[in-house]
């Protein structure tokens, strides 16, 4: 439901986007509660676990859409709580690369079981059609959008 009194559809859609990402993302870390990691620091592990290459601290901000003190305090939660350790390059002694630990990789192994849970238990019901269709348009957005910045 919108404020407006006769949004564009422009408008509803912004509007649309931004509270069902929102509904999302409160969803899913009220699903992660107990795992005793909020949403930042299991987007930085999903984000770790995912990736096919070693992550420097400022390509893991890049990933995450953070500047890099946000980055740097959040890996050392997570690496007091022993789920990242980080490692200096080989090639160039100004950066460190981000790893997960043993403890790190079964994080995220119940952050993916709950995710993908959450995710069927949303999306399992919508026809694939639609659903492709609406990826399309969300990732032809986030070009858009990147494009202009």
């Amino acid at each position: 439901m919108s404020i407006l009194s006769d949004p564009t559809p422009q408008e509803r859609f912004s509007t649309a986007l931004h509270s069902t990402a929102r509904s999302w993302r409160l969803a899913l870390d009220a699903r992660l509660k107990d795992l005793g990691v909020g949403q930042s620091g299991w987007m930085t592990i999903a984000i770790l676990a995912k990736s096919k290459t070693e992550l420097s601290q400022r390509a893991l901000a890049d990933q995450l859409g953070v500047e890099g003190p946000s980055v740097v305090s959040m890996l050392d939660r997570l690496e007091a709580a022993g789920l990242v350790l980080r490692a200096p390059c080989s090639t160039d002694r100004r950066v460190k690369l981000v790893h997960l630990t043993d403890a790190g990789r079964a994080l995220f192994a119940k952050v993916r079981k709950q995710a993908d849970a959450f995710r069927a238990s949303v999306l399992d019901d919508v026809p694939p059609d639609r659903l492709a269709a609406a990826t399309e348009l969300l990732e032809q957005l986030r070009a858009r959008i990147e494009d202009e910045l």
